[in-house]
């Protein structure tokens, strides 16, 4: 472990606000993806003596203070993994998949990401929605941005996409279908609009049909995270 240089820190913080690059602060995250293929760690910032964990990652020794700055926490884990994210190409989904069209809370994005993930959702597609790359949304999905196939995409190319592969979509609307009563038809993609506009027209147009979930009178609508983990675990039900 040596120390790290005040030139060091400077540049991370111009990298930092420039978006450049990956800062995960949570020690579990950063255990977990050690090895994985799509990051490339550049180093490990720690005020601690010793990592809480083995690596061949090279390992500078910082004060708190630096960790505090350069960490979007309050109360950060007294270490820092320094990354670059490299997304897989995208390929048709094999299995049922996710949308979500437009969408710009991490928090919800986060955690539709993980149930997609433990339901056993092929690939999530974030079409035009806030980056993956983004520290809470890292931090709601505890990690499992990083163990699926994540892609960011403009919605052009998506709608492209959808249409050179034939993709079999469906969206979530109010008037759609009753979820508890739908049967999909083969892979299907589960696409989830925008938490206050809805779907864009040119990603509804491609769904060949809506599906809904029941609500007692007074409610009219749940929140992107709840609805969407609500109809993937529908979906995917018959998978477990």
């Amino acid at each position: 472990m040596e120390r790290a240089t005040k030139s060091l820190i400077s540049n991370l913080k111009k990298q930092k606000r420039d978006k450049s690059l990956l800062f995960l602060d949570n020690v579990k995250i950063i255990k977990d993806n050690l090895d994985n293929k799509n990051l490339k760690i550049e180093y490990i910032l720690t005020s601690l003596d010793e990592l809480p964990f083995k690596t061949t990652c090279r390992v500078y020794r910082v004060d708190e203070k630096t960790i505090e700055i350069l960490s979007d926490t309050k109360t950060p884990q007294k270490v820092l993994c320094i990354a670059y994210y490299n997304q897989d190409v995208v390929v048709k989904p094999e299995n049922h998949f996710l949308v979500l069209d437009g969408l710009q809370d991490p928090g919800n994005v986060g955690t539709l990401i993980r149930t997609a993930k433990a339901t056993g959702m092929d690939s999530v597609f974030l079409v035009d929605s806030v980056s993956m790359t983004n520290s809470k949304l890292i931090r709601s999905s505890v990690g499992a941005v990083f163990g699926i196939k994540v892609y960011s995409m403009l919605r052009n190319d998506f709608v492209e996409f959808s249409k050179q592969n034939a993709l079999n979509l469906i969206k979530c609307d109010m008037n759609g279908e009753n979820i508890f009563h739908f049967k999909p038809n083969g892979n299907v993609g589960i696409v989830i609009g925008n938490e206050g506009q809805g779907l864009s027209d040119v990603i509804s147009k491609l769904c060949y049909t809506s599906v809904k979930i029941p609500m007692k009178e007074g409610i009219e609508s749940l929140n992107a995270g709840v609805s969407g983990s609500i109809i993937m675990y529908e979906i995917a039900k018959d998978n477990f």
